[in-house]
């Protein structure tokens, strides 16, 4: 019970952050481009890559799962879903495997736009 306090924290800590550093970003970059989501990912990618390959038993910071969780379920998860997506594809091209990181990058990539129109479709439906 006690590593989902600490995940549900990360969570909000992270979905502030990424509030946050949208609203940076957008100032200072403009709107005209998803510069704020753009770096946010690529950010969160980063943090979840660094906390997994440093926060193991073998490690620059070993820890417990309850810290790694807080960082990288919670936090990475809160800031920015694409995170795992890039663990998880690098996961695949380390273990060989390059046709299936292809796959993973074209299906994350399609099949979410297909379901963000749809959504986008279904949602201007409901419009009174």
């Amino acid at each position: 019970m006690q590593a989902y306090l600490w995940i549900g924290l990360g969570g909000a800590l992270g979905s502030m952050a990424r509030h946050w550093s949208n609203g940076i970003i957008a100032v200072l970059a403009g709107v005209d481009f998803p510069w704020g989501t753009l770096v946010i990912n690529v950010l969160g990618s980063f943090v979840i890559g660094f906390a997994a390959a440093s926060m193991t038993a073998e490690g620059r910071f070993p820890t417990g799962d309850t810290p790694r969780q807080f960082i990288m379920v919670g936090l990475c998860g809160g800031y920015t879903t694409f995170s795992a997506f890039s663990l998880q594809t690098l996961a695949l091209l380390q273990g060989g495997q390059w046709l299936a990181a292809l796959g993973n990058v074209g299906l994350s990539v399609g099949l979410c736009m297909v379901a963000v129109w749809i959504g986008y479709v279904a949602g201007l439906a409901l419009k009174p």
